[in-house]
C-alpha cells in the first residue's frame, strides 16, 4: 500500500461540501491503486483522508476521515507522497469527531390551497432555489438560541437588520 496526494478539483470540491457522501470518484493522474491511502487535497487544503477503491482512469475513494470545515492548509501537488509526510497531515486531521444530533429546518412562506398543494409547492421551491439561495437552519438539539443558518454549506448571515448596519 502506498500514500498519495490527489486533487479534488475545484467544481466538484463546492459538490462534496454540500452533499454527504460515503465516497467521491475523481479524474487522477496520481497513480494510485486500489487499497492505496490518498490525501484528498482541495484550494491547496487537505479536506480528506480516503482509500481507493477503484483505479480506472478515475479514482474511486471511500472517505476514511473528512475535514471540509477544518482543513488543513497544505502545499503539496498530486502524486505520491512519503509516508512520513502523509502521517503527519493524516494525524492533523484529527480522529473523527464525536456525533451528536442536529436538528436542521427549511422552512418558506407558501400560499396554497390545502396542505397537499402547500407540500408540492414547497418541494418545488427546494428544487428551484436549491442549497445556493435556500437557507437552511441547524441547532444543536435542545438549544434552539444557537440556530445558525447556512447557504451553500457556510454559515450566513439572514437578518437584514445587521446587513444594513454594515452599509
Amino acid at each position: 500500500m502506498a500514500q498519495f496526494v490527489v486533487i479534488i478539483p475545484e467544481g466538484q470540491w463546492a459538490t462534496e461540501r454540500l452533499f454527504q457522501h460515503d465516497a467521491v470518484t475523481v479524474p487522477s493522474s496520481s497513480g494510485a491503486s486500489v487499497g492505496d491511502e490518498v490525501l484528498l487535497v482541495a484550494e491547496e487544503q487537505v479536506v480528506a483522508l480516503a482509500r481507493v477503491e477503484k483505479a480506472d482512469g478515475e479514482l474511486a475513494l471511500t472517505y476514511l476521515r473528512r475535514a471540509f470545515d477544518e482543513p488543513v492548509p497544505v502545499a503539496l501537488s498530486e502524486g505520491p507522497v512519503d509516508e512520513a509526510t502523509f502521517r503527519r497531515f493524516a494525524e492533523r486531521l484529527g480522529a473523527p469527531a464525536d456525533r451528536k444530533p442536529w436538528l436542521v429546518s427549511v422552512a418558506m412562506p407558501i400560499e396554497a390551497a390545502n396542505p397537499a398543494e402547500a407540500v408540492r409547492q414547497f418541494w418545488s421551491h427546494v428544487l428551484e432555489l436549491g442549497p445556493a439561495e435556500l437557507p437552511t437552519y441547524v441547532w444543536p438539539s435542545g438549544d434552539e438560541l444557537a440556530m445558525q443558518a447556512f447557504v451553500l454549506g457556510a454559515e450566513a448571515n439572514q437578518d437584514p437588520e445587521e446587513e444594513d448596519e454594515d452599509e
